[in-house]
């Protein structure tokens, strides 16, 4: 056991025990999450490429889908490599700091993705609602304001919580059973009164959810009030169909956030690799599918990506 002070006694090392019940399968598992991951860094990598190398795409709604990939970027690589190494050759072992590193990245960078997402339902709104302003609205020193607000809202979130798992006493099995370094399943493992680790970590997730998809709603709502006062159908298809992307990558975002959050409360007792299961795609869904939904929507990301994979990019 290493001590750090005196009121706080913690392991050396962490045990990420990967899948409870299905150790046996993970090789099997692995398959699907290294593809998974595989098409992230691709889609993702090519995302950021196209769009810093082509002038025509340096534009704000762009500029936010860079901001989108380069987080689904580190939030799949915060996990999926040490995932992939309890898989497949057992290194279940995670040095207590960097622990504290992987949670505080990936609740960090999950925070960022939803204020990105809302800052593209803000794009969506001020192109459909106000096009004649939108240049002059959403200028290079406004999106760089956004971006700098994402980043600080999530760091002063989850700056707290890796000093106060710090100081607890952990007088348990250093066994998690999970995949990688939540909070709460580091908090399980801790002794003393951990009420405010609860009802923090609770209360921030409630409030980034509701109140981003609160925000996100309303900008659909004025949005889907003027694609309606659009005079002809054609026009009103062609509007509304400039969201279908954003409107996908929110539902790969929140989705599998509703569904853990439904089965945590009423599916209790349902084995505990259900819950990690549903964690790890929560994890690994948005960062695969979010290249795929902005290249196969967006006409100026699917031309670029062809030519780029025919050897015609400009």
């Amino acid at each position: 056991m290493l001590t750090s002070n005196i009121t706080s006694t913690h392991p050396a090392a962490f045990l990420l025990l990967g899948i409870p019940g299905l150790e046996h399968l993970h090789i099997w598992i692995s398959i699907p999450f290294c593809s998974a991951y595989t098409l992230a860094l691709i889609g993702n990598c090519t995302l950021l490429f196209i769009i810093q190398v082509d002038a025509a795409l340096h534009e704000p709604m762009y500029f936010f889908l860079a901001m989108l990939a380069a987080i689904d970027l580190v939030l799949s690589s915060t996990t999926l490599p040490k995932m992939l190494a309890i898989f497949w050759f057992r290194e279940r072992e995670i040095n207590f700091y960097a622990c504290l590193v992987q949670m505080f990245f990936l609740h960090s960078f999950s925070i960022m993705e939803s204020a990105v997402l809302l800052a593209m339902a803000f794009d969506r709104y001020v192109a459909i609602c106000k096009p004649l302003h939108y240049t002059s609205v959403l200028t290079g020193p406004l999106i760089t304001k956004i971006g700098t607000a994402a980043v600080i809202r999530a760091v002063t979130l989850m700056t707290p919580l890796p000093f106060l798992l710090r100081r607890f006493h952990y007088c348990r099995s250093p066994k998690i059973a999970h995949c990688y370094c939540e909070h709460m399943a580091v908090v399980r493992l801790a002794c003393g009164d951990t009420r405010f680790n609860n009802i923090y970590g609770i209360a921030v997730a409630m409030v980034i959810v509701v109140l981003d998809l609160l925000f996100v709603t309303l900008s659909y709502i004025f949005i889907l009030r003027a694609v309606l006062q659009l005079a002809s159908q054609e026009a009103r298809y062609k509007a509304f169909g400039t969201c279908v992307s954003h409107i996908g990558a929110i539902l790969a975002f929140y989705t599998p956030v509703v569904i853990s959050s439904v089965m945590h409360r009423v599916a209790r007792r349902a084995s505990p690799h259900v819950h990690i299961l549903l964690a790890n795609f929560y994890l690994l869904f948005p960062p695969m599918v979010n290249p795929i939904i902005y290249g196969v929507k967006t006409k100026q990301i699917r031309e670029r990506v062809f030519g780029l994979f025919l050897r015609k990019y400009p």
